[in-house]
């Protein structure tokens, strides 16, 4: 499809069809009734055969292959990074627009890094590979973007607080089973995280680089660099995974170049797309990863002044890392490139 020329109806490919964030992606296209031809489910080879519900259809699961992706318009998923390298070229090839949630794209300097409410430009002149950054990386940008476009980010301390789904269904079951194991004094048994998740915070996520940070913090400072296009931005990250099934945290201290006030930020926020600001100390109501499951926005609360620092303000951010941190966001860039002609 050339630029200017626009369909009635488009025809989407999911990879990882069965994986959480492929199901949340189904949904979430479903529900936001976008104008799909056909869809294509692509998964393992173990779930072959399996039908999904799509608009009170069922959808068979197939492999995935280079003639499956003819007449495809869009493929997005969250697919390990070596899937993702080995099924996206084959789909773009065929003419397909690739919406890649995995890490294998983001820091290519052909390929942009995109949330639509932040820097939805960068995808003026995609090569037919847009990817979605890191699932911590994209709320904290949400709320970093208007601050930074009114008061200029000089410097960013946040740790991270990231639910048990981060790391897939298998995370989610390993903490249900633990927790079970636990109330009844059974065996504890742990695959996928470093030690017990239950009733436990683990301050790694990913392997360790050469200078003791994780390999998840440097993807979150090197992204949220490429995406608020500030190569020299101060970051030091703190990654840690906490004992919650869904929805990803972060307390994120904010220095600025300019003189800031927290009740400015906090009108700013509310008046920035994909944010809601929850913040009122007498009804302690701020953002909670139990509350924010399920729902599409970016939430911001505990807004307050940094003494520590001439122009600091801190704040506490929550989305659910598998709609906004992935799916969502996905969905969203595909919207935007169907409303400005941009499948090409």
């Amino acid at each position: 499809m050339k630029k200017g020329i626009s369909k009635e109806k488009y025809n989407v490919a999911i990879l990882g069809a069965t994986g959480v964030v492929g199901r949340e992606m189904i949904d979430i296209l479903e529900k936001r009734q976008f104008p799909i031809g056909e869809l294509r489910l692509f998964a393992s080879e173990k779930s072959v055969g399996e039908e999904i519900s799509f608009c009170g259809k069922s959808i068979k699961v197939r492999l995935a292959s280079e003639k499956e992706f003819q007449g495809i318009d869009f493929i997005m998923g969250d697919t390990p990074t070596e899937i993702s390298k080995k099924f996206i070229p084959m789909a773009v090839k065929q003419g397909a627009v690739a919406i890649d949630c995995s890490s294998a794209y983001r820091m290519d300097p052909k390929v942009p890094l995109v949330i639509p409410e932040v820097n939805a430009s960068a995808m003026a002149n995609h090569e037919g590979i847009i990817a979605g950054p890191n699932c911590s990386a994209i709320p904290i940008a949400v709320a970093a973007k208007p601050i930074d476009a009114r008061y200029g980010i000089k410097r960013m301390v946040i740790a991270t607080y990231q639910s048990a789904s981060g790391a897939g269904k298998g995370g989610m079951d390993e903490l249900a089973d633990q927790t079970r194991s636990l109330f009844s004094q059974q065996e504890i048994i742990q695959k996928v995280f470093p030690h017990r998740l239950a009733f436990n915070v683990i301050p790694q996520i990913d392997s360790f680089l050469p200078n003791g940070m994780t390999k998840e913090e440097f993807k979150i400072m090197e992204e949220l660099r490429k995406i608020l296009d500030s190569p020299r931005l101060g970051l030091a990250v703190t990654a840690v995974r906490v004992p919650v099934f869904c929805g990803h945290s972060a307390a994120v201290a904010i220095e600025t170049k300019e003189p800031i006030d927290p009740e400015e930020v906090k009108k700013l926020l509310q008046e920035s797309p994909g944010i809601i600001l929850k913040d009122n100390l007498q009804t302690k109501e701020y953002p909670l990863p139990a509350e924010v499951a399920g729902t599409d926005a970016v939430y911001v609360g505990r807004v307050r002044r940094d003494d520590s620092v001439p122009n600091g303000i801190l704040l506490w951010v929550v989305a659910d890392n598998l709609r906004k941190g992935a799916s969502l966001n996905a969905v969203q860039i595909a919207e935007v490139l169907i409303q400005q002609h941009r499948l090409d």
